[in-house]
């Protein structure tokens, strides 16, 4: 897959696997909610502020996070395995802490 490096205030996501149900059933892909979980993969400089300045983000890669459903846009790799999705940091809901 090509590097993708956000600009501003994105963020390059990597999606979750979909998870069997609690009996054991696997769902075809088009029959499941696709996860609104990931793994920050990379992240941009930040968002500029008023004086040209990068603010600071938020997430730093390796962060687990939480984020709306129709949120950013999807990218898929060479292979078409792997969902990743790039979106602002301001459609982040939370980081997930263990």
């Amino acid at each position: 897959m090509k590097k993708i490096k956000p600009l501003g205030n994105r963020v390059l996501i990597q999606r979750s696997k979909p998870q069997a149900t609690k009996g054991g059933i696997l769902l075809p892909d088009s029959a499941q909610e696709k996860p609104k979980e990931g793994v920050v993969v990379s992240v941009g400089p930040g968002k500029l502020d008023d004086s040209g300045k990068h603010e600071t983000m938020n997430v730093k890669i390796g962060d687990r996070v939480l984020f709306s459903s129709y949120s950013g846009t999807e990218v898929k790799n060479n292979e078409g395995d792997e969902d990743f999705l790039i979106l602002s940091e301001d459609d982040i809901l939370g980081v997930l802490v263990s």
